[in-house]
């Protein structure tokens, strides 16, 4: 190979190949520019699971349920409005189905060598950043449901101070990442490097 390129028949040659478009970087990523500090070198980003989408709607679509369930069994199923309240039931759930996924699209989870920060919001960003040697503790806690489709929730506990609480909701794989946090948040504490 001449040039190291194949031509389109994947013949070596001298030929023009077209340009290959580059990557644009992810949300997260132009986020985290904007965000990070000199020097500062990110160890993980992470999104919640799609499980979020679900058991975050899971609530309000039982409420929409039952209320459509209580107004079905008091009024004459073979009304016109019968029709309209299955449809407005429908609508809502779809609206706040919709509404999870505007709050996962928006929401990023992000570990560096001097911070933990997270990202959220629809309208306008949240963002909890707390340095790392400012940590209590972080522990997993998972609901029931969390539990039966393997998610869990990060709490970050920081020391007395202006820091809220923090959590990391619904990750997956919540032990290996928890593991990661500590042993990030440790090595932070004994002021050892990142190679």
């Amino acid at each position: 190979m001449a040039n190291g390129r194949l031509n389109a028949e994947g013949s070596a040659g001298a030929v023009n190949a077209p340009a290959i478009p580059l990557r644009r970087p992810s949300l997260a990523v132009l986020l985290a520019g904007h965000i990070l500090q000199d020097g500062e070198v990110v160890i993980l980003i992470v999104k919640p699971s799609l499980w979020f989408l679900v058991l975050s709607s899971l609530p309000f679509a039982a409420v929409a349920s039952i209320l459509l369930l209580w107004l079905l069994l008091f009024t004459n199923p073979s009304r016109p409005e019968t029709v309209a309240y299955v449809e407005s039931a429908v609508v809502i759930s779809v609206g706040r189905v919709l509404w999870a996924i505007l709050q996962w699209m928006g929401r990023f989870y992000i570990l560096t060598d001097l911070r933990i920060l997270r990202l959220g919001g629809v309208f306008t960003i949240e963002l909890f950043d707390c340095p790392l040697r400012k940590i209590a503790r972080t522990r997993v806690v998972a609901s029931t449901l969390e539990r039966i489709v393997r998610t869990g929730t990060i709490e970050i506990i920081p020391q007395e101070g202006s820091w809220g609480l923090g959590n990391w909701q619904m990750i997956g794989q919540p032990m290996g990442v928890h593991e990661q946090i500590v042993a990030t948040i440790q090595r932070a504490k004994q002021g050892g490097g990142f190679p």
